[in-house]
């Protein structure tokens, strides 16, 4: 039989006598709806002048919180081309191959143009190593369109020429002559790059180039540098792993530079009675770890412990009972799965790091042969230059891509030595927080705006190509190496010589930019070569303090991570992934100290629900030594360890970033050493912080069945489909029949034989829920932004959104075999866990159901949503008067309503409020205004152009043009879209498949969404 545990998306939801959950599970809206206030206020009323039309609106949806809107959209007038370009069709998009390489994230992508904007990145299909193309690098093209960026170059902050700024940096660097300057640049683990340092430093051989990664992977470095002689990270196939065994790493995360969730996710889904086994040991509740088969706590100091045990190199001797069980389960079943297991660990620690790459030594999931390039950084280097500049001996620094003075945990004495600096060079996108402090700024370009290559892994090149023209005064910090060692080429022209010596072997350089990568044999050395020659420090076995000890006198073992929508920070200006729900929290615009029930019980801290469902929190204070982070803010996380804290980096920046997105705390102060477990105090400090946490909001009416359906792989296996995943019933003529039986339609049912008839299908066994697909869709079909206040009062615009749910690890059934076989003199502990402490987790991405029955077509009294032909449920905007009946008689509560116009709106200062910002807007969606409904259209326009396409052609289309804009973002392999009445197409097969069901199936919606049921590995032998 299918799964019967309780699923809650909140711990609230466990409150039964909740009026909270109540109110929310009952009313539409929390809040009581202004009526009164308007339309009580004669005066109001009569110096109003309405339209019937707008009438409509504010006496059908019965509310004056829109009516005073001129609801028509804003007339925009459009110039014509004098001259068109030749490349260039109106109305068509151009696609180009780049990669994305900013020091954390690297991707192959593509672009798509429109007119000459960018407006959209893609993963690039073509690319077998193609990266991460996480919701980041999705929402990177919005970043291009920041208007805090630097329009050109600065000296003492004063507007510059180029030539100006060439002749001063000539002259300093006369005058340091002889001094130590520093290039202090982010991993571009590019070929030509190299170069060009090699040539700069040749010319000025008092300069030394360091590697700085913001976020560290300097242990994993070092450790693989030290067994296979070059500093890379191993690559791994998890699509070839039976047992993957996990101690602290993230890596559905960002864990070693990311781009693991592919292969995971293939290796997840069950074919022939088989897939992967995960066992994740960890402290923070993480993406990894709510997707795992078994989620095993252990504080940081308890998984150095484990991770030996593991490897052979020690025991478990002084655990908890419960995780000395875990350990000798997990390595009974690494050993029986021999070379297809695999052990990872997030541990920054260099002695567990080699350990762990021993361990893999003989596993086919681990590549050492081809590793990642893609992080170079040496932490003890770092160090030295943080050290060089505060205490004086170095006199210069150049930045490039960083930005130290937030950065660095030391940053307060930094920012305060770098003010005195005789030379000070920063190059950077914004007048950052080392900008903001520089003598001499270069204004970068956007990477859309830029040439470069990269290699991400050895083997394997990618080139980059600017997709616009640069918007500002900017240069590349490549062409100015070019310029200042006296090179008369263009970065361009450089590129392209270094490819057609070194890489390129014959091949076309043509065909290579037009796929955006070649995969070949060539060796080319990358930019770090040069400090590992001379001698780089490196750490050989040096135990991290933090992990050799438990905290003292009250203390917590805090983890520093980074989530899946900030990443370090590079990108806090982007307000698409400032409003992206964390997908475990579900809190977004907010970074906060993650901390077990227990715990904050314990100290007296607190979350509370307030009436409207919007979520406040307890501040703490954090102290590490002699730094404290004042007043973050605490959520009481299920599935913490007690004993240990998470807070994630890359908030709480403040330098050329706007009011709205100044959000969170900087938790590097705490990053002591570069080391992402420390020690720390927590102190409770006064005052309630206001979350902007949506995991209340959409609770589907109160329902709970068929939403997640869950079995194991042995039931899976072993049971018919009638047992695992039942059909929902109704009663005809006093007899229960399946949902499904045409006897149990009270709709005559629409023709959907001619033309197509679109599925989509969601697999929960590979859904990770990343959020790649929701910023995806932010940028295909203009969703707004409507900021941190609306997302506390449940009005975001999200037409996807995944949904995360909570199950107590234990069935029902298994906790009365629990007690009925408890011994005599046992406690109850065992049956009386908190279902908080260590809860299973699901991910459920969930958007318009697109319902061949659609509950909202029948109650729109305008007929503004109807059902097409090709099964889409339509919105027609213009016929839309707000009454909001659809929404409330909407059984999935994904349709959204525009409360206030989001678009060229002071109150909603993002970026369709300033002309930079809406280059981004797809024109081939309507930008909504005030008053209107609006959900997913299954992305009608791209399903639209595929259908003319092939009409043009005078071709049939193939299975896999279609897709939307979720499929497309979605690297799992999780959503897949198609035509049902293609019967050779895999959406046939998804929908025939046994794991097949629908949301809330017993409504009798028929939607044309499919979910497959997700499937465990609770497999223990």
């Amino acid at each position: 039989m299918a799964s019967n545990k309780k699923y809650w998306k909140s711990v609230e939801e466990l409150d039964e006598n909740s009026s909270v959950v109540k109110k929310l599970r009952d009313n539409e809206f929390v809040e009581e709806l202004p009526i009164d206030e308007f339309l009580g206020d004669k005066e109001s009323l009569e110096k109003s002048s309405t339209t019937r039309r707008d009438f409509l609106k504010y006496v059908g949806f019965t509310t004056a919180a829109a009516s005073l809107a001129a609801c028509e959209g804003p007339v925009v007038k459009s110039i014509p081309y004098v001259v068109a370009p030749e490349e260039i069709v109106p109305g068509v998009a151009n696609y180009y191959a780049s990669t994305m390489a900013d020091g954390f994230d690297f991707a192959n992508v593509l672009v798509k143009t429109r007119e000459g904007r960018p407006i959209k990145i893609e993963r690039n299909e073509l690319s077998v190593n193609n990266g991460s193309v996480n919701a980041r690098v999705q929402a990177s093209v919005l970043s291009l369109y920041d208007k805090n960026r630097l329009m050109s170059p600065l000296i003492d902050g004063a507007e510059t020429s180029w030539d100006d700024f060439d002749a001063a940096m000539a002259q300093k660097m006369n005058e340091m002559g002889g001094k130590d300057i520093v290039l202090l640049t982010q991993t571009f683990a590019s070929p030509s790059t190299s170069n060009l340092i090699k040539d700069f430093i040749a010319k000025y051989p008092n300069v030394r180039h360091v590697v700085y990664d913001t976020v560290s992977s300097s242990e994993a470095l070092d450790a693989f540098q030290n067994k296979y002689g070059t500093r890379a990270l191993p690559q791994y196939d998890f699509s070839k792993a039976e047992v993957i065994v996990s101690v602290g790493a993230d890596l559905l995360g960002d864990w070693q530079g990311g781009g693991h969730s592919a292969s995971y996710g293939k290796g997840r889904i069950p074919k022939n009675g088989k897939m992967s086994r995960h066992i994740q040991f960890e402290s923070n509740m993480t993406l990894s770890g709510g997707n795992a088969d078994k989620r095993v706590l252990a504080t940081p100091s308890q998984q150095m412990q484990v991770l030996k045990a593991l490897t052979g190199g020690g025991s478990t001797s002084g655990l908890p009972e419960k995780l000395q069980d875990a350990v000798a389960k997990a390595k009974a079943q690494l050993r029986k799965a021999g070379n297809k297991g695999v052990i990872i660990t997030g541990l920054p620690d260099v002695q567990a790091q080699a350990m762990a790459l021993n361990a893999n030594a003989s596993s086919v999931v681990m590549d050492a042969t081809k590793p990642k390039l893609t992080r170079k950084g040496n932490s003890a280097e770092v160090k030295r230059v943080m050290d060089g500049v505060i205490s004086g001996s170095i006199k210069g620094l150049i930045t490039v891509g960083v930005d130290p003075v937030y950065s660095f945990p030391n940053n307060e004495a930094f920012a305060e030595a770098y003010k005195n600096l005789d030379m000070s060079l920063a190059f950077s996108m914004k007048q950052d927080a080392t900008a903001s402090l520089a003598q001499m700024v270069a204004a970068t370009p956007h990477y859309l705006e830029s040439w470069g290559d990269i290699q991400m892994q050895k083997g394997s090149f990618s080139l980059m190509q600017p997709t616009i023209r640069p918007l500002f005064n900017t240069r590349q910090f490549q062409d100015c190496l070019l310029k200042w060692t006296g090179n008369s080429k263009n970065y361009y022209d450089y590129i392209k010589e270094t490819w057609n010596t070194s890489i390129l072997g014959g091949s076309s350089w043509n065909q290579a930019l037009h796929d955006g990568f070649i995969v070949t044999d060539a060796e080319v050395p990358t930019e770090d070569a040069t400090a590992i020659e001379d001698g780089m420090a490196m750490e050989s076995s040096t135990n991290n303090g933090a992990l050799s000890t438990t905290a003292q006198n009250g203390g917590f073992e805090l983890t520093l991570y980074t989530k899946t929508s900030m990443g370090d920070g590079q990108q806090a200006n982007n307000p698409w992934l400032q409003e992206m729900p964390d997908p475990i929290t579900r809190t977004s615009w907010d970074n906060y100290i993650a901390m077990s029930a227990a715990d904050a019980e314990d100290m007296g801290l607190v979350n509370k629900h307030v009436s409207n469902g919007a979520l406040n929190g307890s501040y703490v204070n954090v102290t590490l030594g002699d730094v404290t982070v004042e007043k973050v803010p605490v959520i009481i996380q299920p599935g913490q360890a007690k004993g240990s804290v998470g807070l994630a980096l890359g908030f709480g920046k403040t330098a050329a970033i706007q009011e709205e997105m100044q959000t969170g705390v900087n938790a590097y102060p705490l990053y002591q050493d570069f080391k992402s477990i420390q020690n720390v105090q927590l102190e409770k400090a006064s005052g309630m912080h206001e979350f902007a946490c949506v995991q209340l909001q959409n609770t589907m009416a109160g329902r709970s069945n068929d939403i997640i359906k869950e079995t194991t792989l042995e039931i899976f296996n072993t049971r018919e489909k009638g047992y695992y995943n039942a059909d929902p019933v109704t009663d005809y003529d006093h007899n229960p029949i399946s949902v499904r039986e045409e006897n149990a339609d009270i709709w005559q049912s629409f023709d959907d034989s001619i033309g197509p008839h679109f599925n989509l299908s969601i697999d929960l066994n590979a859904c990770t829920g990343c959020g790649a697909c929701v910023i995806a869709c932010h940028a295909e079909n203009n969703v707004p932004v409507v900021g941190k206040e609306e997302v506390r009062k449940f009005r975001d615009m999200h037409w996807l959104r995944i949904d995360r749910y909570y199950s107590s690890a234990d069935s029902f059934e298994q906790e009365i075999e629990d007690l009925e076989t408890l011994p005599a003199f046992e406690t109850y502990e065992k049956v009386e866990l908190p279902s908080q402490e260590n809860p299973e987790v699901a991910f459920q991405p969930v958007m318009c159901q697109h319902c061949n029955h659609a509950p909202c077509e029948t109650v729109c009294p305008v007929a503004a949503t109807s059902h097409g032909r090709q099964g889409q449920n339509q919105m027609a905007y213009n016929r839309c008067v707000g009454t909001r009946y659809c929404a409330n008689n909407c059984p999935y509560k994904v349709r959204r309503f525009n409360w206030f116009l989001y678009n060229e709106n002071d109150e909603f200062d993002y970026h369709m409020n300033n002309d930079l910002g809406r280059m981004v807007l797809n024109p081939d969606v309507v930008v909504r205004s005030r008053g209107v409904m609006e959900k997913c259209s299954m992305c009608i326009q791209i399903t639209q152009k595929t259908i003319l396409d092939a009409k043009r052609d005078g071709r049939k289309i193939k299975d896999g043009e279609f897709h939307t804009a979720c499929s497309r973002a979605c690297d799992t392999g999780a959503m897949v879209f198609g035509d049902i009445n293609d019967k050779d197409a895999e959406i046939v097969k998804k929908k025939n498949d046994d794991r097949m069901y629908h949301l809330l199936e017993a409504v009798g919606t028929k939607p044309n969404v499919l979910y497959q049921m997700k499937v465990k590995n609770t497999s223990e032998s």
